[in-house]
């Protein structure tokens, strides 16, 4: 009876597929060697890397590159530049709007953002926890509306807006822009959500706290990574959406980047590409540091808030 425990052990360790002493190393010895490890990992992590920053390095090489530069590719290297300079970049900040217009971009996308995880949340946590007939439909048919294209929905909306006196205002955009985003927002939630165990909150019914209580001091900062991810999502897609924002939006200073600088830059068949790349650098910047600073949050709501 005493070989048991020690059977019972080799038993699962047969079953896994690993003996009991196995550590992994051996596996990990493959990239032991030099040319193993370029073609395996070196190799494809750099043209990863060449492929997802090439776009940004584009951007910048023809924001500073001279005009006679930008076109003429036999005589001039287009992949570098000896000469640059930094008067597309000037012309962006003191010569246009581009200022107000990146003030506007940002103050629509922090406030449809805000409105849109505050209704979310609300929903997210009343279809998850209260329990009453035809929750899971709900929760369905809320992330079928996200499947509805824009091009579809920017058509009536546009009549609500006028109706309303509405039209060429940020405000417009701050209204319509959680219609696009609360049903994506709400389905990310509801999955976060069902990841906390549901007897932190049977605890706290039973000391007497109420629904409101909970979801704000107990659900919600468990919560914070996916937040933070509907935050993200929802901040990204506000910043750059261009078809409500050139319907609903008509003079210049009150337009928002992606918009304005395709309006304002281009004349006819005439491309100005060095201020068209300095704009697209400089209002993609935010958004960069945005995900460097958060990204680690943003990553961790994809694995679920509490494990048990």
């Amino acid at each position: 009876m005493t070989d048991l425990p020690t059977r019972s052990i080799d038993l699962k360790a047969v079953l896994s597929g690993s003996s009991p002493t196995a550590d992994h190393s051996e596996g990990m010895s493959y990239l032991q060697s030099v040319p193993r490890r370029i073609v395996t990992l070196y190799l494809p992590l750099t043209i990863i890397v060449v492929v997802l920053l090439f776009p940004f390095y584009w951007m910048a090489l023809t924001a500073v590159k001279p005009d006679e530069q930008l076109l003429d590719m036999e005589t001039y290297n287009p992949f570098w530049t000896w000469s640059p300079t930094f008067k597309h970049f000037h012309k962006l900040l003191f010569e246009s709007y581009y200022p107000h217009w990146l003030w506007n971009t940002m103050y629509v996308a922090v406030c449809a953002t805000v409105l849109s995880i505050f209704a979310s949340v609300l929903a997210a946590y009343a279809i998850v926890r209260l329990r009453y007939k035809g929750a899971h439909l709900v929760g369905g048919l809320i992330f079928l509306a996200y499947l509805v294209p824009p091009s579809i929905l920017f058509i009536p909306l546009a009549t609500v807006v006028f109706q309303y006196g509405l039209f060429d205002s940020p405000l417009a955009l701050i209204l319509t822009y959680p219609t696009i985003l609360i049903p994506f927002s709400t389905w990310l939630l509801m999955g976060y959500f069902k990841t906390i165990p549901f007897e932190l909150e049977e605890c706290a019914l039973i000391d007497g706290a109420s629904r409101w209580q909970i979801l704000v001091k107990i659900v919600l900062p468990l919560a914070v990574p996916g937040l933070i991810s509907a935050f993200i999502f929802c901040f990204t897609l506000c910043w750059n959406e261009f078809i409500y924002a050139l319907t609903f939006l008509q003079s210049t200073s009150n337009k928002t980047v992606p918009v304005a600088i395709v309006n304002e830059f281009v004349d006819g068949d005439i491309y100005r590409w060095g201020s068209l790349m300095a704009g697209a650098l400089a209002g993609s910047l935010p958004l960069v540091i945005l995900y460097a600073f958060f990204v680690e949050h943003y990553v961790s709501a994809m694995t679920g808030a509490v494990k048990e």
